[in-house]
């Protein structure tokens, strides 16, 4: 995936090279050109395929908050402390004295 980056940043540091040490470029003119056509590119390229992964990441991190939360619900919603049902399961009729 960043093959493609490095190769640019490589032709773009060759450019440079190039500007700095012809008889009218300056060092100055090499450093402007690797930025403009080398660093900026390259970072704005690398920022946008990268949104996928970053969604994929932010997505995973809501589920696992979303499933450690449903797991601390369901472990207080146990009955008693053994996990057994009550004795009497259903409710005494009262009757009228």
């Amino acid at each position: 995936m960043y093959i493609v980056p490095i190769a640019w940043l490589y032709v773009a540091v060759m450019m440079a090279v190039a500007e700095a040490t012809n008889t009218t470029g300056t060092v100055l003119g090499g450093v402007i050109t690797f930025v403009l056509y080398g660093l900026l590119p390259v970072v704005l390229v690398v920022y946008v395929m990268g949104a996928p992964a970053r969604k994929r990441a932010i997505k995973a991190k809501e589920k696992a908050e979303w499933l450690a939360a449903q797991n601390e619900t369901r472990s207080t919603l146990k009955p008693d402390a053994a996990a057994q049902a009550p004795t009497d399961p259903v409710a005494p009729v009262r009757e009228k004295p």
